[in-house]
């Protein structure tokens, strides 16, 4: 089987060079499927998780196709967050500082919280790159500040995210205004049932990309179970900070109240903790955003989509106070670690309702390590699927027993006693008789 390399790709000479130079040797598996899809001119739906090398999945094949030439919009690209879009264009840039044609190649953000007159006035000389938020990029086109109808390309980046943040109708004004033709580039962690009727309005038979071998490896990713039983969520969590050194952990709630919540509570026991959600407003965000890519806190309170809308670099740990409702939600928590071939490790609390998802991610294929925490220190404990078996037996075993207790024809003194201890007898015989039958079997 021929490796795949950039070099084997349909790439510029140029485009190989700066690959090169921006320290990518080998694609990530992403890559190796996006690029050549890109390349072909194909629309495509990418499933992937963080940290995966997605964004210059598309980056490469879409700035190699760029005609600077034409002082057009030729690509545009959107993100559900400022932050993301702001990462996005980061990237951007690097690319365009290491171009041949950096003085002909331009692009431009486009976000919220900008002065709108200064971005109008900037737009003068259309750009051939757009990267920016929905609601802006909008904005733009309809002060016809922007024509994005003579972009070929589209990217749609944390589709799942934008859907659920409300973004996605933003989208579909700046889609209806673009070539008919329009290859269009769609990114998502998750493919929920609901965003299906979106794509299946805009994409006619798309390239789907998945890329499995992007999700936490087993090798690098340690997923630990702690039964929170009658704990505090609170008290349990400062119990593992002392055990654990993180480089940076997030600890996700599932609601935004929650979150407030469980990060005074840690605040109060004396753990400086930073607190991101969607109920942040954008200068609070920001000033988040900003301690946290200067280190200043060690633990990060989180919600989902709040976590999803940056990209958070260097997290060792994942502690999850509450387990989500969905696997695709897990998957994506823990992918902020065990990234860049590092090791990670997700601790969760849990409690007899998280069962059911605990099954559905072991079925797919995770596999999770019983512990509890005793006298300061992490203590393997029985597998809880052992524990759980047990405990079916002993019911079965108990209702059967009273099933074969004789009832008194006459209710007289002390019968529920006597009625109890037979039972007990009848019990002690059924048991040893099904510990016999599993002597035999093994």
């Amino acid at each position: 089987m021929t490796v795949q390399t950039f070099k084997s790709m349909a790439l510029t000479k140029e485009m190989i060079d700066m690959v090169d130079q921006l320290g990518f040797h080998e694609p990530t598996p992403i890559q190796k499927k996006v690029i050549p899809s890109v390349l072909r001119g194909e629309s495509l739906i990418g499933q992937s998780h963080t940290g995966s090398g997605k964004t210059h999945s598309y980056l490469i094949p879409l700035l190699n196709g760029i005609d600077v030439s034409r002082k057009e919009v030729q690509t545009v690209i959107t993100a559900p967050t400022r932050e993301l879009a702001t990462q996005i264009y980061d990237e951007v840039r690097k690319m365009v500082q290491l171009s041949e044609h950096g003085d002909d190649l331009k692009a431009k953000l486009l976000i919220g919280g900008t002065d709108k007159q200064k971005t109008i006035d900037k737009l003068k000389d259309q750009p051939q790159i757009i990267v920016g938020t929905p609601g802006r990029i909008l904005d733009m086109v309809q002060e016809e500040a922007l024509d994005v109808y003579t972009a070929s390309s589209f990217v749609i980046d944390e589709t799942d995210l934008m859907f659920d943040l409300g973004f996605i109708e933003d989208v579909d004004q700046v889609l209806v205004r673009m070539q008919a033709d329009l290859q269009l580039l769609v990114f998502s962690a998750t493919i929920p049932i609901k965003l299906k009727p979106f794509l299946k309005k805009y994409l006619e038979n798309p390239t789907y990309i998945q890329a499995d071998e992007d999700k936490p490896s087993p090798e690098k990713m340690e997923h630990r179970l702690i039964p929170l039983r009658h704990r505090d969520k609170a008290d349990m969590i400062m119990n593992i900070t002392k055990l654990i050194h993180p480089y940076l952990a997030i600890i996700f709630a599932n609601k935004k109240e929650r979150a407030n919540e469980l990060a005074r509570e840690l605040m109060d026991k004396g753990l400086e903790v930073g607190v991101i959600h969607g109920g942040l407003t954008p200068r609070e965000r920001k000033r988040v955003v900003k301690d946290i890519k200067n280190l200043r806190y060690q633990y990060i309170v989180a919600t989902d989509l709040a976590a999803r809308g940056i990209d958070i670099q260097g997290v060792s740990h994942v502690i999850n106070a509450d387990l989500p409702k969905e696997e695709e939600f897990y998957i994506h928590r823990v992918g902020r670690t065990a990234r860049a071939g590092l090791e990670g490790t997700a601790i969760n609390l849990y409690t007899e309702t998280d069962e059911s998802l605990i099954k559905k991610l072991e079925n797919s294929g995770l596999t999770f390590d019983s512990y509890d925490i005793k006298k300061g220190e992490f203590v393997p404990v029985k597998d809880r699927n052992q524990r759980s078996t047990r405990k079916i037996d002993e019911n079965d075993t108990e209702k059967e027993a009273w099933t074969r207790v004789k009832r008194p024809k006459k209710v007289k003194p002390g019968y529920k006693k006597k009625m109890k201890y037979q039972q007990e007898q009848i019990k002690k015989k059924l048991n040893k008789q099904k510990a016999r039958q599993r002597n035999k079997k093994k």
